[in-house]
C-alpha cells in the first residue's frame, strides 16, 4: 500500500490557450482609425480622446494619429492624438 496518495492529478487538467490580453500598440506609435490598442479584462485603461471602449473592454482608435498615455485622478486613460490642427 502507497503512503503517499498518487501525485501529479494537478498537472492533469487540460491546457487552455492564453486570451491575448495587454496593450497592442505603445505611446508615440501611429495608428490607424479601426486598429486596436488594448485588449483588457475590466476597465483598467480608459479611453480618451479619438478612442472608444468597446463591451468586451477591448480600447480601439476611431481616428488616425499617434498614441499617447496619461493619468489622471489615479485612473489611466488612451488617447490618440491628431498631426492635424
Amino acid at each position: 500500500m502507497a503512503h503517499v496518495k498518487a501525485g501529479g492529478k494537478a498537472r492533469q487538467h487540460s491546457q487552455r490557450p492564453g486570451k491575448r490580453l495587454g496593450v497592442k500598440l505603445f505611446g508615440g506609435q501611429v495608428v490607424k482609425a479601426g486598429s486596436i490598442i488594448i485588449r483588457q479584462r475590466g476597465a483598467e485603461f480608459h479611453p480618451g480622446n479619438g478612442t472608444k471602449i468597446g463591451k468586451d473592454f477591448t480600447i480601439y482608435a476611431l481616428i488616425d494619429g499617434a498614441i499617447h498615455f496619461k493619468t489622471l485622478k489615479n485612473r489611466q486613460y488612451v488617447e490618440v492624438l491628431s498631426g492635424k490642427k
